[in-house]
């Protein structure tokens, strides 16, 4: 009976363990798929709003890595192993908690970001600098807007009527996007740039504070 409700608490406790791995590569994902989003407008986000990202896709690691010696402390039945495990787990417990609470207390600090952001490098774009041009072509491209504000932006700095080739819809880098183009994209990137940084780190505080509930719920279970 005692051998009984021993291997009965040694399959919980790798059910558990498992658990904790599936929320290490859950973490690990939002983190990647976060961070290659911030990599592409590199130029406009802070290097303080990257480290978020990289610090799931590393808080992710552990916790898998951790999960994975609970399970075998867990199958071999080895004391010490499942004690450090535990130990662990409410260290990174903690850690979750505090980035997802920074998650979504630094949304209110992106649109200022933003603004000087975006103030400096439209001015460095038609200084033939590339990773500037870069980022900029991918950004008015993937989510179809056009200067900070609007398209009269770059007619501001540029003093003429010619505009990016990528406020244009389908068009060739060969000047022919104009102020007068009928179908340019007329959004401002900055409202659109800010609402897709504002949702990702929602969805950091989110996943950060959700699964370190769900993790303590189980411990406590």
């Amino acid at each position: 009976m005692v051998s009984g409700g021993m291997t009965c608490i040694k399959y919980l406790l790798f059910c558990f363990n498992l658990l904790f791995a599936v929320s290490g590569v859950a973490i690990l994902t939002v983190g990647a798929i976060i961070h290659t989003a911030y990599h592409h407008y590199s130029q406009f986000v802070d290097p303080t709003f990257e480290s978020a990202p990289i610090f799931f896709i590393i808080v992710g690691v552990i916790v898998f890595v951790v999960a994975f010696f609970g399970c075998c402390g867990a199958v071999r039945e080895n004391h010490c192993m499942v004690i450090t495990f535990s130990v662990l787990i409410l260290l990174i417990f903690g850690l979750e908690v505090v980035v997802g609470i920074a998650g979504y207390i630094r949304r209110n600090e992106v649109k200022s970001m933003l603004e000087g952001r975006f103030n400096e490098s439209m001015y460095a774009y038609y200084e033939n600098k590339t990773d500037v041009q870069r980022s900029w072509n991918i950004l008015q491209h993937e989510l179809k807007c056009c200067g900070m504000n609007g398209p009269s932006d770059w007619t501001d700095i540029t003093h003429n009527d010619t505009l990016p080739h990528t406020c244009c819809p389908n068009t060739l880098n060969n000047g022919s996007c104009k102020i007068s183009t009928i179908n340019k994209y007329q959004d401002s990137c900055l409202e659109k740039l800010k609402d897709v940084i504002e949702r990702y780190g929602s969805l950091i505080g989110g996943v950060g504070i959700g699964i370190a509930l769900v993790q303590r719920a189980s411990m406590s279970g």
